[in-house]
């Protein structure tokens, strides 16, 4: 089983590696995912989520997440094979909170960090993932 931090992390370079290491097995936890970051331009950003979320019926779907930790299931979802039944079995491995519950921090385990998803890499705007969803319109709960 792996922990990784999101704080400070690319969320399509974090997903990306967490997809990767779910296919091959792995049991994988991410906490803080209120502060993954998304490249790019916020208006923009957020321009594109809403559109997302506003895509379909609203009694039939598709239903796309508001909360952090639901945008970051949903980003890794997308990485992986969904139609075939490895990427659902996959997709189970994975549990995402937001800020870091109390087992975890009561073991005092130490969480991994991606290097080549590090947001201080990056030279141009960028939005985190809970003021996107407070953008969305999701209550604030971290």
């Amino acid at each position: 089983m792996k922990i990784y931090d999101a704080e400070g992390q690319i969320l399509g370079r974090l997903s990306s590696t967490i997809a990767k290491e779910l296919l091959k097995g792995e049991s994988i936890i991410v906490v803080n995912a209120e502060k993954a970051v998304i490249s790019g331009s916020p208006k923009a950003t957020i321009k594109h989520y809403h559109i997302r979320i506003k895509r379909g019926d609203p009694l039939k779907g598709p239903f796309f997440p508001k909360t952090p930790d639901g945008i970051l299931r949903r980003a890794v979802r997308g990485m992986l094979p969904w139609k075939k039944a490895k990427g659902r079995t996959a997709y189970k491995r994975l549990k995402v909170f937001i800020g870091v519950p109390e087992k975890l921090k009561e073991n005092a385990t130490e969480f991994k960090k991606i290097e080549a998803a590090d947001a201080k890499r990056l030279k141009t705007k960028s939005i985190k993932l809970g003021d996107l969803s407070i953008a969305l319109g999701a209550k604030k709960r971290w």
